[in-house]
């Protein structure tokens, strides 16, 4: 009864996390374009919102790059499922891995007793929106690259290997 206990408490928080990673707004629901070049991009994205690709997304800083990512997950059959944004340049590079794989108990000094889901798995049946992708070292984007191609994730320090289902749309 205790073990069910705790899966249900743990379930609850990620459930938690990725609501309020998700940061299901109202306010952002609307995509405003009114030029013609804006309105091709949002009937593009459309489209692509229908299939079950991975996604890059370029433009200048400010250009609205995570507003077309959300406006892609909310028009695709991922929508009621989490949507998670990373800026990719704010997480410094020594936590790197634990934050994207998560670690299991005893992985690192330091780590949590209870170990921790990584944002791969948090996203899973969902979309991880990976921002300034390019601000990544070569040897993560490799290890995501794997990831798209493979679906599994392992965290640090285990042995299993978890199968994820999970939509990532980056941005540059």
């Amino acid at each position: 009864l205790a073990a069910l206990e705790k899966e249900t408490e743990k379930s609850a928080r990620y459930k938690t996390a990725a609501e309020y990673l998700s940061e299901r707004d109202a306010s952002q629901q609307q995509v405003v374009a009114k030029s013609r070049k804006m309105l091709k991009i949002v009937e593009s994205c459309s489209h692509i919102a229908r299939s079950d690709s991975t996604v890059m997304l370029y433009g200048e800083s400010g250009t609205g790059k995570e507003v077309m990512a959300r406006y892609i997950h909310r028009n695709s059959p991922l929508a009621g499922e989490p949507f998670i944004p990373v800026n990719c340049a704010a997480i410094p590079s020594e936590p790197l891995e634990s934050e994207f794989f998560g670690y299991v108990a005893g992985a690192f000094t330091g780590a949590n007793s209870r170990g921790k889901p990584g944002l791969l798995e948090i996203a899973h049946k969902g979309t991880l929106f990976l921002d300034e992708i390019g601000d990544l070292p070569l040897s993560m984007q490799s290890k995501l690259l794997r990831v798209i191609e493979t679906g599994a994730v392992q965290r640090l320090g285990s042995t299993t290997v978890f199968q994820t289902n999970i939509r990532i749309i980056a941005a540059t």
